[in-house]
């Protein structure tokens, strides 16, 4: 049976009206009055009275906007962006099919609501007399309120997406809603009367009182948020031209120089949102891939999916990494993961994490990209089953060349253990702006078991490596000790030949000294028994004598007689 209400006559329902209205303004009140505090339990008890009045009239604009506000001093960034989604510009623009517009007159379009859409949209379109835009700057002076509605989510929005690591919305937000406070100043300063105008309701820059504002004017936003404001696109600014450095070194196949980049600003003194640094820990991932740097590679990896645990580049490029270095099992570790991932997309039917969340990857390129995936996980597996497994490269883990001595793979021990300490794994957290301060201990599990995993892949390989360079010099010792004792074997019997010709020598050259000295002394023997010159000097002077004697009795014309020619011979 079918329950009927009863009809309310106009006076009821004009009653029922009043009633919830005075219901809203008071939580809205209340609520005010609570933020004014500034105290985290007062902010928590002002959004359940903001919750209670947007259920009653979910399109008052003061409610949310006091919620945003809230949720962005509790620093809760994802529900603020989750609550003004539709407002962000890069979600806008990927969600519409349209051509590239400028930056300028988009985001003019995004923040504002219906009817200030449409006004703006009039504001375009030329118009020579405007009794519209007459009536408005009329009223504008009467209602003394220049307050647009939906303004305020730039300057909320933007700080938001900042603290989310989406710089360039942030920019984009940020510096909209600066024009814009300065469009809407000069527009309430027409209506101002000479007494209410003064130096004293112009923010200057180095003004760091909070001045209140005039009676004609509506409250203010107070000069520390335009200030905070101003600090935040500074910020951004300096983030955005490291990276755009970073990735112009990057195209260019600059790594060295990429590297460089991406290091000052991962290791610098200035914190950084979390996305944003899990996105630059990446690129400097693929920097480091490309100029052959395996082991600071995979670190990189670890730290994106530490911070960004559903980063579908990072798994893909630690995946490639170990096959690069042959460690299969770990390879195909993250595969499995990837593919889980791939499948929670498809059941899902969006990509993983909230809508305004960057990825790398399209949903349309989902089902490829996973029958790619089964495929290489099915090579993986074989390969395994082959006893692949065993052969890792830790020559390209390390990075030291083949038959490098023990010096250099020690000092590339010694770098790559003082960088990956496990005990040093989580001190890129500290400079880590986190979405959620909740998920600190998890970012850093995450952080400790992966950079242990890889400390211990470099320990093993240092070991292994070792032991093989150890081997290699035992083996050289060996071989040059065989050469010696080779060379030891063929130089003795040369050595024993050369004494036996040596000792022949040395017979024969005392022979002949003994000899020499036999004939000297027999010839000294000779001579000094026969050779006599006292001897020789007379038997020569006898023989003169005689000859003389016979040539003196012969005559010279006669011959000499027979017998003195014998006795002359």
């Amino acid at each position: 049976m079918a329950v009927t209400t009863p009809s309310l006559s106009p006076s009821e329902k004009k009653h029922w009206w009043l009633t919830n209205r005075k219901i809203v303004v008071k939580y809205v009140k209340d609520a005010r009055t609570l933020i004014a505090t500034q105290e985290q339990s007062e902010i928590v008890s002002a959004l359940n009275l903001l919750d209670a009045a947007l259920a009653i009239s979910p399109r008052l604009d003061q409610a949310i906007e006091l919620r945003a506000r809230s949720l962005l001093y509790l620093r809760r960034f994802k529900e603020v962006a989750d609550m003004l989604q539709d407002y962000i510009p890069s979600l806008r623009m990927a969600n519409d099919d349209s051509s590239y517009v400028s930056s300028d007159s988009s985001s003019q379009k995004l923040l504002s609501s219906s009817s200030s859409s449409e006004s703006l949209e009039k504001d375009q379109i030329f118009k020579c007399f405007s009794v519209s835009d007459l009536k408005n700057k009329v009223m504008a002076g009467i209602s003394k309120s220049c307050n647009k509605e939906g303004q305020w989510r730039y300057l909320v929005l933007g700080q938001a997406c900042c603290h989310l690591g989406l710089m360039e919305d942030a920019m984009v937000l940020l510096q909209t809603g600066k024009r814009l406070a300065s469009a809407a100043f000069r527009r309430e300063s027409v209506c101002w009367s000479d007494d209410s105008f003064s130096l004293s309701t112009i923010p200057f820059a180095g003004d760091t009182t909070n001045r209140p504002p005039p009676p004609s004017t509506p409250p203010r936003a107070p000069f520390a948020e335009s200030e905070n404001i101003n600090n935040l696109l500074a910020q951004i600014k300096f983030l955005l031209r490291r990276r755009t450095a970073a990735l112009a070194a990057l195209d260019a196949g600059l790594y060295s120089e990429a590297i460089r980049h991406f290091s000052k600003i991962l290791d610098g003194r200035r914190g950084a949102p979390q996305g944003f640094l899990a996105e630059c820990y990446m690129h400097r991932a693929s920097a480091y891939r490309s100029s052959g740097r395996i082991a600071e590679s995979i670190a990189d990896c670890n730290r994106t999916l530490a911070l960004d645990p559903t980063c579908i580049q990072a798994l893909d490029t630690r995946a490639s990494l170990f096959e690069t270095i042959r460690c299969l099992p770990d390879s195909l570790h993250d595969l499995e993961h990837l593919k889980l991932l791939y499948n929670a997309i498809l059941r899902d039917r969006k990509l993983p994490g909230p809508a305004w969340k960057r990825h790398n990857v399209r949903y349309r390129e989902i089902p490829s990209k996973l029958c790619a995936l089964n495929t290489k996980i099915q090579e993986l597996k074989s390969r395994l089953a082959s006893g692949e497994s065993g052969n890792v490269d830790y020559y390209a883990l390390i990075g030291v060349r083949r038959g490098c001595s023990r010096s250099e793979l020690e000092r590339a021990h010694v770098l790559l253990t003082l960088r990956h300490k496990p005990d040093k794994a989580t001190n890129f957290i500290d400079r880590c702006e986190l979405v959620n301060t909740r998920d600190l201990e998890t970012v850093k599990e995450r952080a400790k078991m992966s950079a242990l995993l890889l400390y211990r892949l470099v320990q093993k390989g240092y070991t292994s490596l070792m032991s093989t360079i150890m081997d290699e010099e035992a083996a050289e010792k060996q071989r040059k000790k065989a050469l010696q004792v080779a060379a030891q074997a063929i130089q003795v019997p040369k050595t024993n030949q050369h004494e036996m010709m040596n000792n022949k020598e040395d017979k024969l050259v005392t022979n002949r000294s003994s000899n020499n000295n036999v004939s000297v002394e027999n010839k000294t023997t000779i001579t000094s028994t026969t050779v006599n010159p006292a001897v020789f000097q007379g038997v020569f002077c006898r023989d003169l004598t005689v000859v003389g004697n016979l040539l003196s009795q012969v005559g010279f014309n006669r011959p000499i007689p027979m017998k003195y020619e014998a006795l002359s011979c």
